[in-house]
């Protein structure tokens, strides 16, 4: 491994389909990887990345706590994620992180939305805040990774209602639309970032083998389905977003699918209200005002 190491900072990555991404990348040989991660339980996330034997004379990765329903926790992570990096590049940010959980319970930590927003969306969108310098200094890519659910979003007028805090909607409906708006902000970071970073939505396609949303009630899929992938393939499909560099012309077609295809505006073109990407891209000051956070 001669080659200078890359950085990835990444949420979502200690277990299921983002765990696999990280471990493809660390047991190749041809390019050294440092990666910065945020984990919930961190000695957890440490002893299965130990678990890998990877090469660690040119890989490393760092596990730093990162809760993403307290905000709070966000922006430590990005503190010290900036303090690991020093001047050196962050070359992706990996934006993983997923539940998939009803609207039943109140908000966390003061949020009036329900914690699937928050998570899915909001906290994500506020690390990217947080990091921004950095990340257009070192002109990074920056990855979504989304999903096919978004086309069961057919009018944004419901998510108001739908993902407020104790709203009752269930798993399956709080998912889907979670992560539409997840790619609605993806659609506003590729506005506000254009010539300054790649941005990339990328579905891992249909993977029943990550468990996602099991007892929360999210249809039950499994490998029999039509399409089914395993989560290697998903894996697969995620690195795939941090090498393309065949984008369309058409700057809003951003979203890489999990055969290869860029997918036309005909198919996120509810995604691609600027008005609607606005209204639910917050800046740093109006999260921090929402859940009280002081300089």
């Amino acid at each position: 491994m001669a080659s200078i190491a890359k950085t990835v900072v990444a949420t979502g990555v200690s277990s299921g389909l983002g765990f696999e991404a990280i471990k493809q990348l660390l047991l190749q040989q041809s390019q050294p990887y440092k990666v910065i991660l945020g984990a919930r339980n961190t000695q957890s996330a440490i002893a299965a990345y130990d678990a890998l034997g990877y090469e660690c004379s040119g890989h490393a990765v760092t596990v730093l706590p990162l809760e993403l329903s307290d905000v709070r926790t966000v922006k430590a992570f990005s503190q010290q994620v900036l303090e690991r990096v020093g001047g050196e590049e962050i070359d992706y940010l990996l934006l993983n992180a997923a539940i998939a959980e009803g609207a039943d319970k109140p908000g966390p930590k003061g949020w009036r939305w329900c914690e699937p927003l928050v998570v899915n969306h909001f906290s994500q969108h506020y690390l990217t805040h947080l990091l921004r310098e950095k990340l257009v200094a070192s002109k990074s890519r920056i990855v979504f990774v989304s999903s096919g659910a978004i086309r069961r979003v057919t009018d944004p007028s419901t998510l108001d209602d739908m993902l407020k805090s104790a709203s009752g909607a269930d798993g399956s409906s709080v998912y889907c639309a979670t992560k539409f708006l997840q790619l609605v902000n993806a659609h506003w970071w590729r506005r506000e970032l254009t010539g300054q970073c790649d941005v990339v939505a990328v579905s891992p396609g249909l993977i029943p083998g990550t468990g996602l949303g099991r007892g929360n009630g999210l249809a039950t899929t499994s490998m029999d389905m039509p399409d089914a992938k395993p989560v290697a393939t998903g894996a697969q499909s995620i690195l795939a977003a941090f090498t393309r560099s065949d984008f369309p012309s058409d700057p809003d077609q951003i979203f890489l699918t999990s055969w290869g295809e860029w997918w036309s505006k005909g198919v996120i073109e509810t995604t691609l209200d600027r008005k609607l990407q606005d209204k639910w891209s917050w800046s740093k000051e109006e999260i921090e005002r929402e859940v009280g956070i002081t300089a």
